[in-house]
């Protein structure tokens, strides 16, 4: 399942699963993003193991929005291991 982010609006977030219409769309702030991500998949009764990417808006738009849409993109993509944007990120070793 592909997770949609877009923090490029300044006044309102939105959040979908497998390219289908926004599952969530609400007028919130940036910090309010993991909370929305979570609220979306409890809707289809889905968990975090069951996004197999992560696409998000790059802008145009909010600096700060979009700042924090990209880490936390970044951030998922890492601990899940699942590509964001078409690439994947890099994982450390283990010692």
């Amino acid at each position: 399942m592909k997770l949609y982010i877009d923090t490029s609006d300044s006044k309102q977030i939105r959040v979908g699963l497998d390219g289908k219409k926004y599952v969530g769309e609400v007028d919130a702030k940036s910090q309010e993003l993991l909370s929305l991500i979570d609220k979306a998949l409890n809707k289809v009764h889905k968990g975090l193991d069951d996004i197999t990417e992560i696409q998000i808006n790059r802008g145009p738009g909010s600096f700060t929005g979009l700042r924090v849409g990209a880490a936390v993109s970044n951030a998922l993509g890492w601990l899940l291991k699942k590509p964001v944007n078409g690439k994947t990120v890099p994982v450390e070793p283990e010692y």
